[in-house]
């Protein structure tokens, strides 16, 4: 305990005595701070004397050596003179080799190398003194040492130890480069050497050399100034080995390093190639290649092999393919320098495949009694062709397409979007009872596609009760028709109402209405105009209900409620003769109160006249004053809510006209 007390105390500070006697508080920290300076830095501290005794004020680094202070100090807590600095460094000089030791300095400087002194210029000087000294440094680590002191006035001082890189003084070879690796780089094919950089500071660049296994003769292939190089070996399969050898700025080349194998790779064609239709697409798989970085995958077609993808894996799914179109591929292993093996066989039944047709898709169900009635679509431009369709039945999920389809019988209408529907009804459902359904479409070749979604239905079960009788039926005889109106029936399973008409049969004690269905209408008509020439005849109508099951009130019971009603006579009291040359058809405009007129002319005519019955005055009146040349003509005042009947005659070049035709119109009122 007493001695971490002490510890802590310290590294707070040390009170030491000065040369004066005094007492002066240093903080421990500042002067003991361990400074760790990178070769070939150096190190550098600063004395407050000249004889570099006691602890340095300052520690730091310093790449080169070239201070000027002047008179100033140069650090802090050291004077302006009597202060000394120390530069050291210990470094590997590789081969070593002749060197100049350069100094000027104002005052005085001493260098060492490994201890030894080899520069001595220690005087007090007012002007910079220069020297230099040649010598030879031995390979491997030397420590060099500077010492300068500045006794009084400027301080400068400058050092730089350089090797002599002229031929006729350096004879000193590089060491050889150790540490060299050679691999195989898979992904270029390249031969890759690295190595360690050498120490030489002389050094000019490495010269890589390769040869070929069993053999002594080297290729030179590459000189650099970095530490790796990376090439392609001239053959694949082969084995070759790679040395360096480095050389300085003299010209001085080292031996080689040791030589390092690199095994190159000749790519083979990839085994085992195979292809299977899938509904994405139609997927490839295949072996492995040693050496490989990619796979060329080509479709073959009458004109040749088209390269269709390059992949890095070992499978491959065309998507491309259109469905239904069958393939046969081939593959090629690629090397990292972009050489190709052989394909795989060109005629290979294993590589070849059909992508199946789509999945049925839009399907729905709608339940029937003890029936389910299925629909779904295709499009026959993009989901292939189809031969027929497997529809399966479950009562439990998942449905089981394993299992034999039931039989359903199928039809198809193209829709205006160009897709195809299909409906089919499986009438050996049950009634009452809930299916899970899924359809497969197949081709000719039976390859069925993935299943479609499923859907779920439940069957109804079988309704014999009829809806009941229609009530509230009224009938009103107007001008352009019968007009009926009739009670909602209130039946939640309603389907339609049936319009009935017909004559009334009498034996003289009763009388029948003879009818048929002239119309249908949904479950929310309750309204129906009969239009029909008002001529006076006396008809009959009633309505039948019928629910969703076919159930029919009528049909069921034989009852109805019938309403009688005499139409109206809108008949012109002017009969039109036979023996008319003309042909006149009537028909509604498509504006309110129009009527349009055709009619098949006259050769031997000049003209023509309307005329439209006036059940006021009782007469055909002309609708033009002067004869028409066209053989059409549009009565635009014509009123709606009416009958209207029209004559056209052929009027001749003397005056007279022709018998004329007849036709009539209904206009009904406008709603």
């Amino acid at each position: 305990m007493p001695r971490r007390r002490l510890r802590a105390a310290a590294a707070l500070s040390v009170v030491s005595a000065t040369a004066g006697g005094l007492l002066t508080t240093v903080s421990a920290t500042a002067a003991s701070a361990a400074v760790s300076c990178t070769s070939p830095s150096f190190t550098r501290q600063f004395f407050a004397n000249t004889t570099f005794s006691g602890t340095p004020k300052k520690t730091d680094c310093d790449s080169v050596i070239d201070q000027d202070w002047g008179t100033g100090s140069p650090a802090t807590g050291v004077p302006t003179d009597n202060f000394g600095v120390r530069w050291s460094l210990t470094r590997d000089f590789g081969s070593g080799g002749p060197f100049a030791l350069t100094a000027a300095t104002r005052d005085g400087i001493r260098v060492y190398v490994d201890g030894v002194r080899k520069v001595d210029v220690w005087k007090n000087v007012s002007t910079t003194q220069t020297k230099t000294v040649n010598l030879t440094i031995p390979s491997g680590k030397h420590t060099l040492r500077v010492d300068f002191v500045n006794w009084t006035g400027s301080a400068n001082v400058k050092f730089a130890y350089t090797p002599r890189t002229s031929a006729t003084v350096d004879k000193v070879k590089p060491l050889a480069p150790t540490g060299v690796k050679a691999v195989l780089d898979n992904a270029t094919a390249q031969a890759k050497v690295s190595w360690p950089a050498n120490k030489e500071m002389d050094l000019a660049g490495y010269r890589v050399y390769r040869r070929l296994a069993g053999t002594s003769t080297y290729t030179h292939v590459k000189t650099t100034t970095a530490t790796a190089y990376a090439g392609l070996p001239p053959e694949a399969g082969r084995t070759y080995y790679y040395e360096v050898r480095a050389y300085d700025k003299a010209g001085n080349t080292s031996t080689g390093s040791a030589d390092q194998p690199v095994t190159t790779i000749a790519v083979t064609t990839p085994a085992d190639l195979a292809a299977r239709g899938l509904d994405a697409g139609i997927a490839l798989t295949w072996k492995p290649v040693p050496g490989a970085v990619r796979y060329n995958v080509l479709r073959d077609n009458p004109y040749g092999d088209d390269l269709v993808r390059t992949t890095t894996a070992t499978s491959f799914t065309d998507t491309t393919v259109a469905r239904s179109e069958t393939w046969m591929y081939r593959v090629a292993a690629v090397d990292g320098a972009g050489r190709a093996s052989a394909c795989t066989a060109e005629y290979n039944p294993a590589a070849e495949a059909r992508r199946p047709v789509a999945a049925p898709h839009d399907v729905t169900a709608t339940p029937g009694i003890s029936e389910a009635v299925l629909q779904w679509k295709i499009n026959p431009d993009t989901d292939g062709d189809y031969y027929g369709f497997h529809v399966y039945r479950s009562s439990t999920l998942p449905v089981d397409t394993s299992a034999e389809p039931v039989r359903c019988g199928t039809t198809s209408k193209r829709l205006t979007d160009g897709r195809v529907q299909y409906t089919c009804t499986d009438s050996w459902a049950g009634s009452g009872a809930k299916y899970h359904y899924v359809i497969k479409g197949h081709d000719d070749r039976l390859v069925k596609s993935l299943p479609s979604p499923t859907v779920t239905v439940t069957t109804l079960e079988a309704d014999q009760t009829p809806p009941a009788a229609v009530t509230g039926l009224t009938a009103e005889a107007t001008e352009y028709g019968i007009v009926l109106d009739w009670d909602s029936n209130t039946e939640p399973d309603l389907a339609r109402y049936e319009v009935y008409s017909g004559e009334l049969l009498s034996d003289g004690e009763e009388r029948v209405c003879s009818a048929s269905a002239i119309e249908y209408f949904g479950p929310g008509d309750t309204a129906y105009t009969h239009e029909r020439l008002p001529d006076g005849e006396e008809k009959c109508f009633f309505i039948d209900a019928v629910d969703t099951s076919g159930n029919s009130s009528f049909k069921w019971t034989r009852n109805a409620n019938v309403v009688v009603v005499t139409e109206k006579d809108m008949t012109p009291s002017v009969e039109t003769p036979d023996g008319s040359p003309l042909s006149l058809t009537a028909y509604p405009g498509d504006a309110p109160g129009s009527v349009e007129l055709i009619w098949d002319g006259d050769g031997d005519a000049t003209g023509y006249l309307v005329h439209r019955w006036n059940p006021a005055t009782q007469a055909y009146e002309k609708l033009t004053a002067e004869p028409v040349t066209e053989q059409s003509y549009t009565d635009s005042a014509a009123p709606t809510g009416t009958t209207h009947f029209y004559r056209v005659t052929a009027v001749y070049a003397d005056g007279t006209e022709s018998a004329p035709d007849a036709d009539w119109v209904i206009l009904p009122p406008v709603q």
